[in-house]
């Protein structure tokens, strides 16, 4: 008798059910039990792959979608990318409005993915003609037969990670979790791991992740829109410019800012010393991990999941670059030790 053939499908299969990992190394000096939650073991690396998935999915069951249409949307990268992978599969068209603040190993990987890309700057008003997001509305209503996936304003976006990685988090941890950390742009991500863990257990801290130059932290606290908080940053997923109806705030229990510079000096860290080749957006996660220790937001007793949500691959001509850091002045007497020497044997 012939065993049977033990293959997936398609890559769409492989998305989701991504590992816990015990950090060790870097969580050496603090106080708590901490794990990632890493996102990069999903096949287009990164948690977006979960949404792409759910909405197109959803779209589908409505009747919104048909073989050959348009799947148009606004990205930093990591949701372009999994939208793209998703359309190869199910026979769809892909156009993506990017943000110039994307590392060119995004774009590049965008356009390998057979979608069809525009740049739009990153540091003008969300309303501008010239924003990814009013580009890809303009594109939406140009061409027939397209659905704009809308992340920032979709609650499907939340829905994606309230039955998946909520429920995943859930299970790995036994419900022991005590602390989930988690970075916030659109917020999806935290959000819907959020509302599923808090329906579980409500004791549970939900501690979000913004950005220097973001409005999320201030309207958390406030529900005051500041356009005074608003100015450029470098970190790529994290932090916003206006406030998306995918986050829902109300079960996130406090905020905390980082730093472009400390982000990815801890980015590389994460390689270096746990062996996980992660993001910059993860590296702004642990920096935050760092930072809520030292205000005494955990115990010996803390059981602390902290989402990776990407690869850093993602990032070779950014946080990996040693000649990016530099040109951004990441360098000083105290980390030029990062900088990789390497020798030429003639």
């Amino acid at each position: 008798m012939k065993e049977e053939i033990k293959a997936y499908g398609t890559v769409l299969e492989l998305i989701g059910n991504t590992p816990l990992i015990k950090l060790n190394n870097i969580t050496e000096h603090l106080k708590g039990n901490f794990f990632a939650k890493v996102e990069a073991f999903n096949p287009g690396h990164s948690s977006k792959d979960r949404i792409a998935l759910y909405i197109i999915e959803q779209a589908e069951r409505k009747g919104l979608l048909s073989p050959g249409d348009t799947i148009i949307e606004t990205t930093s990268g990591n949701t372009g990318f999994s939208l793209a992978m998703v359309s190869i599969i199910k026979g769809y068209h892909c156009i993506l409005a990017v943000s110039s603040k994307s590392s060119k190993d995004k774009i590049d990987m965008l356009r390998s993915m057979g979608a069809k890309v525009y740049v739009c700057p990153a540091h003008v008003a969300a309303d501008d003609d010239r924003s990814y997001y009013s580009v890809a509305k303009r594109l939406h209503e140009e061409t027939k037969g397209s659905v704009y996936i809308n992340q920032y304003f979709n609650e499907l976006n939340v829905d994606a990670h309230y039955h998946t990685t909520g429920p995943e988090i859930w299970e790995q941890t036994g419900g022991k979790i005590t602390h989930l950390v988690a970075c916030s742009g659109t917020g999806g991500t935290i959000s819907g791991i959020a509302k599923f863990l808090k329906e579980k257990n409500p004791a549970i801290r939900v501690l979000g992740v913004d950005a220097f130059g973001s409005v999320l932290k201030k309207y958390h606290e406030t529900k005051e829109f500041d356009t005074n908080e608003i100015y450029p940053y470098r970190i790529e997923g994290l932090g916003k410019n206006l406030i998306p109806t995918a986050t829902d705030f109300d079960v996130i229990d406090k905020f905390i800012k980082v730093t472009d510079e400390d982000s990815a000096h801890t980015a590389r860290e994460i390689a270096k010393r746990e062996g996980l080749f992660v993001g910059y957006t993860s590296g702004a996660a642990f920096q935050a991990v760092k930072q809520f220790a030292e205000e005494g937001e955990f115990t010996e007793s803390s059981n602390i999941v902290v989402v990776f949500p990407d690869h850093g691959s993602r990032y070779m001509s950014k946080v990996f670059s040693d000649d990016w850091m530099n040109e951004q002045g990441f360098f000083d007497s105290e980390n030029i030790e990062e900088i990789q020497k390497i020798e030429f044997i003639k």
